[in-house]
């Protein structure tokens, strides 16, 4: 399950107020029906402040609850522990890398061999590595076809195709990592390739055809996690015959063909779940399990379908008062909502009602601008490009401090090299560069300033060339708790920092032109995507990068590439630790916290809850170990 963490703002609405609230956004269910309800039907309270989804459709379901049940009607190749690195079958059962003949490149225990795969590819000249996949015999679509290796290359041609696809909505930034053959040459920019047309010169059983299939990837080990858990498949038995340089699949006209609208509104997938139109309604979004039809199957006992859950009614909520409200009263069992710690009191005396805490996967982070262009530059930019003003100011920050008072405690300090230490393949601890006695880092960030801006005015602020050492910090509303206890502890070394509204369209207004001197931003790094966000946040410098302050360091750069060609995953996990390392070392983006997800459900009907990092309670672990309550 994507993680769906939400930033969200407190508001103080009384019991009245939220009951209004409540009956006037209509619940779609009452709390009679909810609690007399003996079968295994899931209630999970949902925000959404936009009107019923007008589609499910995979690649355009970006906004509110229709991405969660897309997720669910269809499903990728595989998903992948992001703590582990190991990827677990969903649509596929198994894969390898494979030689330039299909032989599979593996040790006795069938699992890659990646010195093998390195020195393989080392001494033969190949634009692309070769993956072997296996999809399991049994799965099939909503409709009872069976999902086969059609599916998936057809999934592949049209979204690598704008004739057809458009790049549709939510595909876009894939699409830009995928190039296919064009005009018969094979292409070669972005992290994977692939031409099934040279399938057939792979050594296939003759009962293979339906379900093994062999894929050309670019030698990025990245592509592997990208192809396999982002896509999720199309059944080209249904779209193929709709789909048309005229009618694409990002057809959002007001005036849809009807085969379209069909399929927006009641899509065929290849999940575990099915939409149940029928029970639908505006305030409600009503799936059923498939049962037996599905692939997977319960491991202790594959008679039986994985998931106890038969039915998961999402009821929508206008805002999170009503969501939590509704909670309260026994309108759902969950909130697929995370929401923040100043509302952990009101589930203190509710005996029926337990908070759920998870590990957060988004560490926020203080980027200075460290480069702006010409135009944009000014005295105090100047300031920041020195790297030693930059360590002062990170060793001001009071994480410890922080998280108490601006999260309730509801966190954790984070390291400067961007990872969790839950990501044990890649964490690097010496890279936790705010560690220790917090009184001792003050000390050294004043005896570094002292040395470069030694004069001070008579309030204590640092001077440099007659000049207050001041920033602005860009900054939305929701944070502006956050930049007063940046202000305290920046005091202390002589920086005065103040807040700075970002406002509306602030990528393009602000941050894509490098026109700040600080500003916050959360960043996710894994195992599945440190190719991609590596080059994005600290490598590129353009209008669609996330590198705002725009960095330039070319030690890093260099590493960051060797890590992303490198065909060996030890040397690649060994390397980005170095990354993690070098990170720490320029002081540009900074740490300051990574927030717990906190999320609530009620332990009347179901018992069982799991929570992982980065998610809410509403999760696929979740799903398959819920115990009904007799």
């Amino acid at each position: 399950m994507k993680n769906l963490f939400r930033k969200v703002t407190v508001f103080a609405l009384s019991g009245a107020m939220l009951l209004t609230a409540l009956l006037a956004s209509g619940c779609g269910t009452s709390i009679a029906e909810r609690r007399e309800d003996t079968s295994s039907t899931l209630y999970v309270g949902e925000v959404s402040t936009d009107s019923f989804p007008t589609t499910f459709f995979p690649w355009q379901s970006r906004d509110g609850v229709a991405p969660t049940v897309a997720s669910l009607i269809y499903n990728t190749l595989f998903t992948l522990d992001e703590e582990t690195g190991q990827y677990e079958p969903c649509l596929a059962k198994e894969w390898c890398y494979a030689d330039l003949n299909g032989a599979p490149l593996v040790n006795e225990n069938g699992e890659n061999d990646y010195d093998r795969i390195e020195q393989y590819y080392a001494e033969n000249d190949s634009e692309y590595m070769v993956i072997k996949l296996t999809l399991f015999d049994d799965a099939t679509w909503s409709d009872g076809e069976p999902v086969t290796v059609e599916d998936v290359y057809y999934t592949l041609d049209i979204a690598t195709d704008n004739t057809f696809s458009g790049h549709a909505g939510a595909l876009a930034w894939t699409t830009d990592l995928m190039h296919k053959s064009e005009g018969g040459v094979l292409q070669t920019q972005g992290m994977y390739t692939f031409d099934h047309d040279e399938w057939g010169k792979y050594p296939y059983e003759e009962d293979e055809h339906e379900t093994v299939m062999y894929l050309h990837v670019r030698p990025v080990l990245g592509a592997v996690a990208t192809l396999f858990s982002s896509i999720l498949i199309l059944p080209e038995h249904i779209w193929q015959p709709i789909v048309s340089e005229e009618h694409k699949l990002n057809n959002t006209s007001s005036e849809l063909p009807e085969a379209f609208r069909q399929q927006y509104e009641n899509p065929v997938g290849c999940g575990a779940w099915t939409l149940d139109r029928v029970q639908s309604s505006t305030q409600m979004i009503v799936l059923q399990n498939r049962g037996m039809d599905y692939h997977v199957k319960d491991e202790n006992d594959p008679t039986q379908p994985l998931y106890k859950v038969d039915t998961i009614k999402f009821m929508l909520y206008l805002d999170q008062n009503t969501a939590i409200y509704a909670l309260l009263k026994g309108y759902v069992d969950m909130l697929d909502v995370a929401m923040s710690s100043n509302y952990s009191q009101l589930f203190e005396e509710e005996e029926s009602i337990e908070l759920l805490k998870a590990e957060g996967t988004s560490i926020q982070t203080l980027v200075m601008n460290v480069n702006p262009k010409e135009e944009q530059d000014s005295d105090m930019r100047t300031v920041l490009k020195n790297k030693d003003v930059r360590k002062a100011i990170a060793l001001a920050i009071d994480q410890d401090r922080i998280i108490t008072s601006v999260l309730n405690g509801e966190g954790t300090p984070a390291s400067a090299g961007l990872m969790l230490p839950s990501q044990t393949e890649l964490y690097n601890p010496e890279a936790d560069i705010l560690s220790g006695d917090y009184e001792a880092r003050v000390a050294e960030a004043n005896a570094i300033l002292d040395g470069i801006y030694p004069e001070k005015d008579g309030k204590g602020y640092r001077l440099a060339d007659g000049k207050r050492l001041h920033f602005e910090i860009l900054a939305n509303p929701g944070e502006l708790e956050l930049v007063s206890y940046l202000q305290q502890q920046f005091q202390r070394i002589g920086v005065e920092v103040e807040y700075k509204a970002e406002g509306s369209m602030a990528e393009d207004t602000y941050l894509f032109d490098g026109n700040f001197d600080m500003t916050f931003q959360a960043t996710i790094l894994n195992i599945s995507n440190v190719d991609i966000m590596y080059r994005s946040h600290f490598v590129q410098v353009d209008n669609r990068s996330s590198n705002y302050g725009r960095l330039m360091d070319e030690e890093l750069n260099e590493l960051i590439e060797e890590m992303r060609t490198t065909l060996n995953q030890n040397t690649k996990y060994e390397l980005v630790k170095q990354i993690q390392q070098r990170l720490a070392e320029d002081y540009y983006k900074i740490p300051v916290y990574t927030s717990n997800v906190i999320s609530v459900a009620r332990t009347d009907r179901f018992t069982g809850y799991v929570v992982n990092p980065g998610e809410t309670v509403f999760n696929l672990d979740t799903l398959e170990v819920l115990e009904k309550v007799v």
